[in-house]
């Protein structure tokens, strides 16, 4: 990609609908243990030895290569958590494409607190837009399908909320959250369950009306078993494009498909067109490179900073 390259944009201009926000006590304790990790004991040694305290600064989150952004609540948060009375001013916002050189947001505070929060903010803005980034390939790789590119539990521990938030942010769409949320009775479970059959009855006697539960299976066979029963969906793990389609034309719309495994750029469009649902990509969260971004200082601490074009 050429710099000032859109990223993200065959299909077309529309805007797309923000994505639920995280919950403001989620950012608060995962900033506070970020900045806690880099402050340590002593604090940032080298910012206190070279900067007073009282100097302010005028800075800007610019992008260094064109993605698309997540994370701009985030790196406020880590901001604010230094110097309360910081001005965060956002450019440009969670799920919008940016040409590289493009300007995130705009910044104003102690100069001393923009410097120790940085890395953090950056950090994190950084690897939730590199998820994004990568969510929005697929979900245009498959534009024009019925499918929707979902995530996996793949995450960084600690990190899920954040990184599911990041592939809604690329417009794709979540998985369960954890295995608290939902039944997925994988072939492990059939192991120790003691057979297919044994495991889904198992499932639906010990789950509530509102539980969905979803089985994986990996042959038309046990696929034909699976359907015997009431159950939610189905998770066609490893399936070839002609297995996909008939599985989805055994199913015949009586519950949710999902495709997984050995899913890439080039292969999604292809599980695409089988006619399946949903295709779930681990790759979205355990595979997604951080989006470069920066944080530049302008000189003169009441000078506005130079806005480049939002895309």
């Amino acid at each position: 990609m050429s710099r000032g390259e859109v990223f993200g944009t065959t299909r077309g201009s529309t805007r797309r609908a923000a994505p639920a926000p995280l919950a403001p006590h989620l950012i608060a304790m995962a900033v506070a243990n970020a900045l806690a990790e880099d402050l340590g004991l002593a604090g940032d040694v080298t910012t206190n030895a070279t900067v007073a305290a009282g100097e302010r600064s005028h800075a800007v989150i610019a992008a260094r290569r064109p993605g698309v952004v997540a994370g701009v609540d985030v790196a406020a948060a880590a901001f604010r958590a230094l110097d309360p009375d910081v001005k965060f001013r956002v450019v440009t916002s969670d799920g919008e494409a940016v040409a590289a050189g493009a300007i995130i947001a705009e910044i104003a505070g102690l100069s001393r607190a923009l410097l120790s929060a940085e890395r953090v903010a950056l950090n994190f803005m950084g690897r939730m837009s590199g998820i994004a980034t990568l969510t929005r390939a697929y979900v245009d790789a498959v534009a024009r399908t019925k499918a929707t590119i979902v995530d996996t539990r793949k995450t960084t521990p600690g990190l899920r909320a954040f990184e599911k938030y990041a592939v809604r942010c690329g417009g794709g769409g979540n998985h369960r959250v954890g295995l608290f949320d939902a039944v997925l009775i994988k072939d492990n479970h059939i192991v120790a369950a003691g057979g297919l059959e044994a495991a889904i009855i198992s499932a639906r006697g010990a789950v509530g009306h509102l539980v969905k539960i979803e089985v994986e299976v990996d042959t038309l066979a046990q696929l034909e078993v699976v359907l015997q029963h009431r159950i939610d969906a189905v998770l066609l793990d490893n399936m070839t494009p002609d297995q996909l389609r008939q599985a989805v034309a055994l199913i015949a719309g009586r519950i949710t498909t999902e495709a997984s495994g050995g899913v890439s750029l080039a292969t999604v469009r292809g599980i695409a067109e089988t006619g399946v649902d949903l295709i779930s990509v681990g790759a979205l969260t355990h595979s997604a490179s951080v989006l470069d971004l920066g944080l530049d200082f302008v000189a003169g601490a009441a000078a506005p900073a130079k806005r480049t074009k939002k895309v």
